[in-house]
């Protein structure tokens, strides 16, 4: 029998709406998951492999701006052998935002906690993680040994390019690619801003969330595969990691239909490349073995 190889899924979402209600969901367009997921549908949904390999691990990432959201998911991860990591969310802004760290890391489950982040791509303020408070907060963060997910979409680079250049001993990780505009004529000043914040060390990558950023029900993967070069050359696969952004990409075709896009996109690359995008630059930026 051959040896199972490891995929890691470094990005999907859970949520219980009869326990948390989650307002973004009443947007048009997002009926198809209005409805509550848990891990099991996770595990229902993943019905074929990527290159090979199963899926053995998974990052929950948090949906709303709410610390028990955070502690649902540490203990849902303490539960479920399938997480193996968690990010969370806490007022970055807080004045007690350490002890509120503190007391999320001390839990039984608190090990499980990665990294932290803020839905800055809601927020108006074009300079909002440059506020002297958030910054306090991110450096609590990192005093912590944590890590940031920037969650921007592609107008937001120049707040986050100078997040890595303030902050460059925080482990970042771009979630989403920075929302390309996969659907619209060009992608020149993403892959401009892309290139830039790439050129700090400290930057990872996610290759998530780009089929909901094309047309829902027309894209195919030669849509994609302008945004995935781009990836490439900017970051190398020693710092992309595969993500589906699940149950959000059941809006634009599930998580099979991603991973077969991402397997044929995958095609050019070496085993070691193989190995790089779909499981260690995950398994290393949110410490995987540790759990």
């Amino acid at each position: 029998m051959s040896e199972l190889l490891p995929l890691v899924d470094a990005h999907h979402h859970v949520w219980d709406l009869d326990r948390r209600p989650q307002p973004w969901l009443d947007e048009p367009g997002h009926e198809p998951i209005r409805r509550s997921f848990g891990v099991d549908d996770l595990r229902r949904a993943v019905t074929r492999p990527v290159a090979g390999r199963w899926l053995t691990s998974t990052v929950a990432v948090q949906c709303v701006a709410s610390v028990p959201e955070t502690t649902e998911l540490l203990d849902l991860a303490g539960q479920d052998p399938l997480i193996g990591a968690v990010v969370g969310w806490a007022d970055l802004t807080a004045p007690g935002i350490g002890e509120v760290l503190d007391e999320l890391l001390s839990r039984p489950s608190g090990r499980y906690l990665r990294a932290l982040r803020h839905v800055v791509q809601g927020e108006p303020d074009p300079e909002w993680l440059q506020q002297p408070a958030v910054e306090r907060g991110l450096r609590a963060v990192q005093e912590r040994d944590l890590g940031y997910d920037v969650l921007i979409r592609s107008h937001q680079f120049p707040q986050a390019i100078r997040l890595a250049q303030r902050f460059p001993d925080l482990p970042l990780v771009l979630d989403h690619a920075g929302k390309p505009p996969v659907a619209h004529p060009t992608l020149s000043d993403w892959v401009r801003t892309v290139h830039v914040l790439a050129g700090y060390p400290q930057v990872r990558c996610k290759v998530s969330g780009l089929i909901t950023e094309a047309d829902w029900g027309k894209w195919t993967v030669d849509d994609i595969r302008p945004v995935w070069d781009t990836l490439l050359t900017a970051f190398g696969p020693q710092r992309l990691m595969f993500g589906s952004d699940w149950p959000v990409c059941v809006l634009a075709g599930g998580w099979d239909r991603w991973a077969a896009t991402v397997e044929e996109l995958l095609d050019t690359c070496s085993a070691h490349e193989k190995q790089a995008i779909l499981h260690d630059t995950a398994s290393a930026f949110y410490r995987l073995a540790d759990t």
